[in-house]
């Protein structure tokens, strides 16, 4: 009898605890705070970055100022939390940050160890390598003998050691705590090489002090599937991050913009840029947001394309070609399900 009402006991705390737990969903905190706490890049140019007044801008900002468009009608209620690639991970699981964005990759490990979830891709990336004009370099498989910078804490580390064992090549390995250190160290000579994903190379050498005297070699080697993660077990907050994403992929593919979202709204008649909108159907509700949170999406920061343009694309410094982040439709990987 006793080990019965022990199960019993132990049955209903568990039972408690997770009502507990669900009483207090991420949505609940965020709205209850009145801001989003945004784990970002502590600065990479294109993808998070603050200038001299603490205003932030790049890609990975832009999701976030969806989200809070998505649930405050106000993009502005964003709190970004600068993270190191080694902090990243422990400030999400503690929740000092309600999601990360902030150029991660996407691995079976981490997606099965950390007690996190990925959400969707929203930039496909592969590691590459930098070098100085003057070593007349024109292939990464002529890097054999190389001193190699990179950061601690990455996918970068592992790659790296894989692609010259791989072909049987010789290095020398130079790590650093931040991006900062590494981009500094390369620029000071310390290094033949510097290596990290591909939309990061670009991004450092804007920071170099004579970018034009590197160039960025043509292999790609490594796959990194760059995007938001999430606390795993708060499947409505999931849902909501995925779905932040998905409006503004379906936005580009509809041709609904910031400048003509209004517009659309009123007079299309298509059915799925009225879903999108929110001018048929209720499908906010089923992530705890009103129905036209996907127009509020797209007012206050644009579609995918439009954020990709200006931030990375032809529109920025960076001028990186949309490439396999174009949409599906155009010969890319980007792909969002249908809101229905």
């Amino acid at each position: 009898m006793k080990k019965v009402l022990m199960s019993f006991a132990i049955g209903a705390a568990v039972v408690m605890t997770a009502g507990a737990a669900s009483a207090q969903t991420t949505l609940e905190q965020v709205k209850k705070r009145g801001t989003l706490q945004c784990g970002s890049n502590t600065g990479l140019a294109g993808f998070g970055v603050p200038d001299a007044q603490g205003n932030w801008s790049g890609l990975d900002v832009d999701y976030c100022r969806a989200m809070a468009a998505a649930i405050f009608n106000d993009p502005t209620k964003v709190k970004f939390v600068p993270l190191s690639s080694k902090d990243r991970f422990t400030a999400l699981q503690s929740g000092e940050v309600d999601v990360l964005v902030r150029n991660t990759t996407w691995t079976m490990s981490r997606d099965t160890s950390l007690g996190l979830e990925f959400g969707p891709v929203n930039y496909y990336d592969g590691q590459g390598f930098m070098v100085r004009k003057k070593l007349k370099i024109a292939s990464a498989m002529e890097l054999s003998g190389a001193s190699v910078c990179t950061q601690q804490g990455t996918t970068t580390e592992l790659n790296l050691a894989d692609f010259f064992r791989a072909n049987k090549l010789k290095y020398e390995v130079v790590t650093f705590a931040t991006s900062d250190e590494t981009i500094k160290a390369y620029d000071a000579g310390r290094c033949d090489a510097f290596t990290t994903d591909a939309s990061g190379l670009y991004s450092e050498r804007l920071r170099l002090t004579a970018p034009d005297d590197h160039i960025v070699l043509p292999e790609i080697i490594s796959k990194e599937p760059l995007g938001p993660a999430t606390r795993h077990g708060d499947n409505q907050w999931f849902d909501l991050v995925k779905w932040t994403h998905y409006v503004m992929l379906t936005a580009e593919e509809l041709g609904v913009t910031k400048a003509n979202a209004d517009e659309m709204a009123k007079t299309s008649t298509n059915p799925d840029v009225k879903r999108l909108l929110g001018t048929e159907g209720n499908f906010g509700e089923a992530i705890g947001l009103t129905k036209d949170f996907g127009i509020q999406i797209i007012k206050h920061v644009g579609n995918y394309g439009e954020s990709f343009e200006r931030n990375v694309g032809a529109g920025s410094r960076l001028k990186v070609a949309r490439g396999v982040n174009a949409l599906w439709t155009k010969g890319g990987l980007q792909y969002a399900p249908p809101i229905r």
